[in-house]
């Protein structure tokens, strides 16, 4: 499609790490509603995708031409011990915004995940059978296969280890390191048995964009370039902030997260952007060089915390 600055985008599930990147992306060249279950800021309306009605008066309304859904459960944990909540945010919340699209023949973008694979192969390409483990996975390739059948124009993105947020926002695994930072802590551990593609919010949020301008529809990985384990995100992360003298990671295996991490994560969940890269779409880059950029956002908060102590 042809992207114009009268184009009316409508995003769902917009309160997260990457629904603010997302967010902040699309309102600076085109006209946006975001909205959530949780409206934390004056630029969020509260809609529940799981809602149909709701969901359909308010895209509806907003004479949307384009829909991009990122409503989700994303806490591997908590949809194991709430699968009811995970199946109606990420597989009931993804049938309607599917079912809306076509209904206003509008495009739709889905965002899924790396974790839709079983980690029995070292890397996976757009065309890989998925082999879900977990409810969150199960859920997550019910709402792209849903997409995918019921949608005339679809976009499915599938992310790898998100980082972006910063420290409000930002739920996973960068974020938890620098809390254990800030808090004090001079030693980390961190998995050297578990691989994956870290994956930038707003490299995403750039790469959704450059989709969005073409009629290429279907299903693509999209993360950033580059394969890591944690123990080498964790490494690389403690490097940015300057703190490899003060800080030490230890590597260690799943096993020692066990109780706490307790749901099932493929021993490698590593993406490759076969798809965009042989059409030309791929924006995406290294995720050492995002993280870089992402890393200003921590130094900046462990001055201020370090100032505050002092």
């Amino acid at each position: 499609m042809i992207l114009t600055g009268a184009t009316r985008i409508y995003v769902a599930g917009a309160a997260g790490m990457l629904g603010e990147a997302v967010y902040r992306h699309f309102a600076a060249k085109y006209r946006v509603r975001a909205t959530d279950i949780n409206a934390r800021c004056e630029w969020l309306s509260v809609v529940d995708v799981a809602n149909y009605a709701d969901l359909y008066e308010d895209v509806s309304n907003f004479h949307a031409d384009v829909i991009i859904n990122l409503a989700a459960q994303t806490d591997l944990e908590y949809c194991e011990t709430n699968p009811d909540q995970a199946w109606r945010d990420n597989a009931l919340g993804a049938e309607n915004a599917a079912l809306i699209a076509e209904k206003l023949s509008i495009p739709i973008v889905y965002v899924s995940t790396a974790g839709i694979f079983d980690g029995s192969k070292l890397e996976y390409n757009d065309y890989d059978e998925p082999n879900p483990l977990t409810v969150y996975a199960r859920s997550k390739l019910h709402g792209e296969r849903f997409t995918e059948r019921t949608a005339s124009r679809y976009f499915v993105l599938r992310a790898g280890w998100m980082m972006g947020g910063g420290p409000d926002l930002d739920k996973k695994f960068v974020n938890k390191l620098y809390k254990q930072i800030l808090s004090g802590n001079t030693l980390l551990h961190a998995v050297t048995d578990k691989l994956g593609t870290p994956t930038y919010t707003h490299n995403f949020a750039q790469g959704m964009e450059r989709v969005l301008m073409t009629d290429y529809y279907g299903v693509y990985n999209q993360v950033c370039e580059g394969r890591a384990s944690r123990f080498e995100v964790a490494e690389y992360f403690v490097a940015c902030l300057g703190l490899t003298d003060r800080i030490r990671v230890e590597p260690v295996t799943s096993d020692y997260f066990a109780s706490e991490y307790f749901a099932a994560r493929p021993a490698s969940e590593q993406l490759t952007n076969f798809k965009l890269k042989q059409r030309g779409l791929s924006v995406m880059r290294h995720w050492k060089d995002c993280l870089d950029e992402y890393a200003a956002i921590f130094r900046e908060g462990l001055r201020r915390g370090y100032e505050a102590k002092t």
